[in-house]
C-alpha cells in the first residue's frame, strides 16, 4: 500500500493520484487557491478513493452555504459507494463517518471522530487541520489548543506539515490569550513554511489583541507573498491590514484597501461578506461616510436571509441589511433565525444563543434605537464566542454594544464592557477604546465620576 506525504497509508494505486493527493493536503494547509484542482485530479485518476470524496464533502460544508450542502451529501454518497466498491483503511473510514455525522447536524461528533484519527495517527496533518477548522467554526478556542498541543510532539522538524502545525498552534495560543507564545510560534511557522498564511495571520491577530497596529503593519508589509497564493483567505489578511490602518486613523488607506483588495472581486462567500460588513460598520462607528458601499453587500445578503447554516454568517448578512436600511429583508432574517432557534441541533442552539438577541440588537442599532440595541447586544455578549470566528472578528459586535450603550446614556455599563475588553487585550488600550473613554468622560461632564471620592 502506498503512503502519503505525512507517511499515512492511503488506498491509492496510481503514483499520479498520490502526488495529486499530497498536493491537495498541502494546499489545504496553505489555504491555496489551487487546492480544488489537485483534488479534482485525484478524483479523476482514482474515482473510488473514498477519502477524497469525504474531504470534498467537508470542504463544501466548511463553505457555510445551504445550497452547497447538496453537493456535500453527494460527496458522502460517493464516498460510501467507494467503500462498497474497493474498501478503505480504518483511518479513511473515520473521515467518511465524520462527514456523515457533520451532515446530520452533529459537528461535535465529527470533531470527535477526527480526534480518534489523531489518537491513532497524530502525524495525520489533514485530520489536524480539519479538526482545527471545525473547532474554529464552533468558536472552540480551548479545544483548538488542546487538539494541537496533543499532537505537537509527533511533528519533528522533518515532518512536511511542521510549519503549518505551528501556524495552527500560534492561532490557538492567540485565541486563548497567550500572546507572547503565539507570536513566537507564528514567526517560526512562517520561517518553516513560507506560504503559511494562517500562521502569518495569527501574528497579525496578536498585534490586534495587544493594541500595536504599527507593529502589525510592519509585520505584514513585505510579506505579501505569504498570502498571494491563497483562496479568498487572502481578502481576510488584507482586512487585518485595514484594521491596523483604522486604529491609526488612516481612513483613506482603509477605504483604498476595501475597494482594491477586500471587495475587489465582490464574491458572495460569507467570510468575504463578514470582512466587508464588519469593516464598514467599524468605519461608520468612527463617523466615516462609506458612500454606497453597503448597497452591493445588501443586494447579496437579501438573497441569503433563508440560509441558516451558521449564525456567524447570518449576523453579518444582517449587518449589511441594517446598514443599507432594508427592513423587509431584515425582518425575514430575524423571523428565520427565531424559527431556527427552536431546533434541537447544535447549530440551532447557536441560533438561540447568542443568535436571537444579537440579531434583535443589530436590528435596533440599525433603527437608531440605541437603548434596545444595547440591552439586546449586551444580553448576547456572553455567548458571542459560540457564534464562531475569532476575537478580532467578533470585536465588531463588542464595539456596537459599547457604542449603543454610550449613545443610550448607559455610560457606566459601556465603561465596564470597555474595561473587560481591555483586560482581554493584554490590558492595553487601542485607538477605539481611547476614543470611547473620552466620549464617556465628556458625557459625564468632562470628568470620570468613578474616580471621585465617596461622599
Amino acid at each position: 500500500m502506498k503512503t502519503d506525504v505525512f507517511d499515512q497509508p492511503v488506498s491509492l494505486t496510481h503514483e499520479t493520484a498520490v502526488e495529486a493527493w499530497n498536493d491537495t493536503m498541502l494546499g489545504f494547509l496553505a489555504h491555496a487557491a489551487v487546492t480544488p484542482e489537485h483534488l479534482g485530479k485525484v478524483l479523476e485518476v482514482e474515482p473510488d478513493f473514498a477519502l477524497s470524496h469525504a474531504v470534498k464533502g467537508m470542504f463544501y460544508v466548511l463553505l457555510g452555504r445551504h445550497e452547497l450542502l447538496q453537493t456535500a451529501h453527494e460527496a458522502h454518497a460517493a464516498a460510501l459507494a467507494a467503500l462498497e466498491n474497493v474498501g478503505a483503511t480504518a483511518r479513511e473510514r473515520k473521515y467518511v463517518d465524520a462527514l456523515g455525522v457533520w451532515l446530520d447536524g452533529r459537528p461535535s461528533n465529527a470533531i470527535a471522530l477526527l480526534e480518534e484519527v489523531l489518537t491513532a495517527q497524530p502525524q495525520d496533518a489533514l485530520a489536524m487541520k480539519l479538526s482545527h477548522a471545525l473547532r474554529f467554526v464552533l468558536g472552540d478556542a480551548n479545544g483548538m489548543r488542546r487538539s494541537i498541543e496533543r499532537v505537537l510532539p509527533a511533528y519533528g522538524p522533518d515532518h512536511a506539515a511542521r510549519g503549518y502545525l505551528l501556524g495552527c498552534h500560534a492561532f490557538a495560543l492567540e485565541e486563548t490569550g497567550d500572546y507572547e507564545k503565539a507570536e513566537i510560534a507564528g514567526r517560526q511557522a512562517l520561517w518553516m513554511a513560507p506560504d503559511d498564511a494562517w500562521g502569518l495571520h495569527a501574528v497579525a491577530h496578536v498585534h490586534d489583541m495587544t493594541a500595536n497596529a504599527a507593529k502589525g503593519l510592519d509585520w505584514l508589509t513585505g510579506r505579501e507573498a505569504a498570502w498571494a497564493h491563497c483562496n479568498n483567505f487572502r481578502y481576510h489578511v488584507w482586512w487585518h491590514k485595514a484594521l491596523m490602518h483604522l486604529d491609526l486613523g488612516q481612513v483613506d488607506a482603509v477605504l483604498n484597501l476595501y475597494d482594491t483588495q477586500i471587495r475587489s472581486d465582490r464574491t458572495d462567500d460569507y467570510r468575504d461578506i463578514s470582512n466587508a460588513t464588519s469593516l464598514l460598520m467599524r468605519l461608520e462607528l468612527e463617523g466615516v461616510n462609506v458612500g454606497n458601499r453597503w448597497e452591493e453587500l445588501s443586494e447579496i445578503c437579501a438573497n441569503r436571509t433563508e440560509d441558516g447554516c451558521l449564525i456567524f454568517a447570518d449576523l453579518h448578512y444582517l449587518m449589511a441589511l441594517t446598514g443599507d436600511k432594508r427592513p423587509g429583508a431584515t425582518s425575514r432574517m430575524l423571523q428565520r433565525i427565531a424559527q431556527d432557534a427552536k431546533s434541537n441541533c447544535e447549530m440551532g442552539s447557536r441560533m438561540s444563543d447568542p443568535g436571537v438577541a444579537a440579531a434583535q440588537g443589530l436590528e435596533a442599532f440599525g433603527d437608531a434605537r440605541y437603548d434596545a440595541a444595547f440591552l439586546k447586544l449586551a444580553q448576547a455578549r456572553d455567548g458571542m464566542q459560540r457564534a464562531g470566528g475569532s476575537h478580532a472578528q467578533r470585536d465588531v459586535f463588542e464595539r456596537m454594544t459599547i457604542d449603543a450603550g454610550i449613545r443610550a446614556g448607559y455610560l457606566d455599563q459601556a465603561e465596564a464592557i470597555l474595561d473587560d475588553r481591555q483586560s482581554k487585550r493584554a490590558g492595553r488600550e487601542d485607538g477605539y477604546a481611547a476614543a470611547r473613554r473620552a466620549l464617556i468622560a465628556s458625557g459625564r461632564g468632562g470628568y470620570d465620576t468613578t474616580s471621585l471620592p465617596a461622599e
